[in-house]
């Protein structure tokens, strides 16, 4: 229930995570919040590269980056100006602060930030810096794994919303449709002709969650030559050498948006228009399910236990062993590789998809 002290809430300042999919996974916490605080001006305090994310989220007022590092000064990242963060965030005068991160820095911050009330889990030290501190579930052999979405949520719970939905959901400006539709003329994909677009996402932050580049493109080949579908690939610019191996590998035609001057901006409204994603367990995933777009999602050697997302259009492909090759990596404890997962698992689970939205 909701307590005296909740009533004074007008400044609520959000910590949200430093991860793509995490503050996508966080779209649902912020609903909830601003139902809860209708009346509250919200803040949301995001590094700088997921901000397109949260800025056009009608639950927030306002966007605050954490600063990279530049020449000559210090950024307001992990080994950052904790003081000069802090600082800024003061002039905001919030009365509480809720961190969906776990680490001690976002506390820390908030309470040198004279924020009133502080709400998180009890994790990474921190407790002592909380005005409202929640027990993340243990078991013997440490946390229990809880989604992420469902994480973010218990907060929204603990203070005082009854039911509040898990569905994500994301937004695009007019502008940057209609920049899309322009690329799509551009490369040839002609949506008002039935092309459908099937995006491949083959890049990840590990290696070891990658699945090969000449697997996508024989996924692409398959559906290329099967329906009326045209392929594209899209990553992060340091991934370029990825999509380039992508490209060169498929026998038919895959086009190459990064080239295109994508950002995630644009991002957005791409996966909004296509009909289906092929990816790795990385933030793409998660903007397509929030966009409603079907998404195949190949998981190894970590499997969906953190990041389950109930979404309906979703077909998840979790690498069911581990060859000798990788017998030999340090994390082959996890009993799984990406090398495992066959073409045509991924095929079938896109020709359902695909078929199931025509």
């Amino acid at each position: 229930m909701k307590t005296a002290q909740d009533k004074v809430v007008k400044r609520l300042l959000v910590y949200m995570p430093t991860w793509l999919g995490d503050c996508v996974m966080a779209t649902p916490a912020l609903r909830g919040l601003r139902e809860l605080y209708p009346d509250a001006r919200i803040t949301a305090l995001v590094r700088v590269n997921v901000k397109p994310i949260v800025q056009d989220l009608p639950w927030v007022d306002r966007v605050v980056t954490v600063r990279p590092k530049r020449k000559g000064k210090k950024g307001d990242g992990r080994r950052g100006d904790v003081v000069g963060l802090a600082r800024r965030l003061s002039r905001g005068r919030f009365d509480m602060a809720v961190l969906l991160p776990n680490s001690f820095k976002s506390a820390l911050v908030a309470k040198m930030a004279g924020c009133n009330r502080i709400v998180g889990y009890e994790r990474d030290g921190r407790g002592f810096l909380l005005s409202d501190r929640m027990i993340p579930r243990k078991g013997v052999g440490g946390f229990v794994p809880v989604p992420t979405l469902d994480y973010y949520l218990g907060i929204v719970r603990f203070l005082g919303a009854g039911h509040p939905s898990g569905e994500m959901a994301l937004f695009t400006r007019a502008e940057d449709d209609v920049r899309v539709d322009e690329i799509f003329k551009d490369v040839g994909i002609d949506a008002a002709s039935g092309d459908r677009l099937v995006l491949l996402n083959p890049g990840a932050q590990k290696l070891m969650k990658r699945w090969e580049p000449a697997r996508f493109a024989a996924v692409a080949d398959v559906l290329m030559e099967e329906g009326d579908v045209k392929v594209a690939v899209t990553g992060s610019p340091g991934e370029r050498e990825i999509l380039k191996a992508v490209v060169d590998t498929a026998k038919g035609e895959v086009i190459n948006l990064a080239e295109r001057g994508m950002n995630l901006r644009l991002l957005k409204s791409v996966v909004k228009k296509s009909a289906l994603m092929v990816t790795n367990d990385t933030g793409p995933r998660h903007i397509a399910a929030a966009m409603g777009t079907p998404v195949v999602t190949l998981f190894g050697p970590t499997g969906p236990e953190w990041t389950t997302i109930d979404f309906e259009h979703e077909r998840e492909i979790v690498a069911d062993g581990i060859c000798e090759v990788c017998l030999k990596e340090k994390w082959a404890k996890s009993g799984k590789c990406m090398h495992r997962i066959s073409v045509d698992e991924v095929v079938k689970a896109s020709r359902e998809l695909l078929s199931a939205r025509v």
